[in-house]
């Protein structure tokens, strides 16, 4: 990310993550799907929530407003599935101030959606905070609070929309706003499966009635293989060497996600002086 007097020009790389840890290789086109993702849904949404997204000038990166972020994350589940699972398992049924009901089951659906942010750490994890507690720390107003609930709600209204279009179901997500002189923008990316977590519409009532995991659209498999190979994170573990033929289905994978989730087909820019073409790119925009 780079910040100018007023824009901020954000590169995605093809660098990919797993249990807080950067894996030693990149996955070639990673950085292009993640980035024009974003664009497409930033684009499809711009008419009901003002966006920071002014331009994107080459496949990897996004140009657009500098605005100042709110400390919270703004996370909308329609399902009860990953962090809110793991918490209402555990015998919770209150989730950063929301009241569940009993009976659910994982990956259920909610009775309607749910906000359940969390702060925005500058360094290590993210943690849940209820509405009541943000607004008594002052961490957002309450009339600017009011207003991000409202837009999350919408864009979460919109963005399960297109996911049934191309047969998905958008389970969970996170949006960021920031303002910029009196108005608020969303910001950072939006409905990526970086950012989100979808389910496939087929055969998800199967799945629920005979207790079966749902078929999920995210980098899960990445986790999964790592979990094989002796890798979470944890202290004393090491990263699994990722062969080519293994990096390849990675970056495969991440093509189709690209064209599940937007109904597009992926093309492929594959220049081999990657960062000049970013770089010249990035100067046309600013400068020309």
């Amino acid at each position: 990310m780079y910040a100018f007097e007023d824009k901020l020009v954000m590169v995605a790389t093809d660098r990919i993550s797993a249990f807080d840890v950067v894996l030693p290789r990149a996955i070639p086109f990673k950085g292009q799907v993640l980035n024009q993702i974003a664009a497409h849904f930033l684009k499809a949404t711009a008419d009901l929530v003002p966006n920071w997204l002014l331009e994107v000038p080459d496949p990897n990166v996004s140009v657009g407003l500098r605005c100042e972020p709110y400390a919270v994350e703004m996370v909308v589940r329609g399902y009860l599935a990953g962090h809110a699972w793991r918490e209402y398992r555990a015998g919770r049924r209150v989730v950063c101030g929301v009241a569940l009901p009993d009976g659910l089951r994982e990956n259920d659906k909610l009775p309607e959606p749910i906000i359940t942010p969390t702060t925005k750490a500058h360094e290590g994890h993210d943690e849940d905070i209820s509405r009541e507690e943000i607004l008594r720390q002052g961490i957002v107003s309450a009339e600017d609070y009011e207003q991000l609930e409202k837009y999350a709600l919408v864009l979460f209204g919109k963005g399960t929309e297109m996911a049934a279009e191309q047969g998905l179901i958008l389970v969970d997500t996170k949006y960021e706003f920031g303002e910029l002189d009196g108005t608020i923008y969303l910001i950072d990316e939006i409905h990526t499966p970086d950012s989100s977590r979808y389910f496939y519409q087929e055969n998800y009532e199967f799945n629920q009635e005979k207790g079966l995991p749902q078929k999920q659209l995210s980098k899960e498999f990445v986790r999964e293989w790592l979990i094989e190979n002796g890798f979470q994170g944890k202290e004393g573990q090491h990263v699994p060497g990722m062969s080519d033929a293994w990096v390849g289905q990675i970056s495969d994978r991440y093509v189709e996600l690209y064209e599940k989730v937007t109904g597009i087909v992926f093309e492929k820019n594959s220049e081999v002086d990657v960062m000049q073409r970013i770089e010249t790119n990035i100067q046309d925009s600013l400068y020309s």
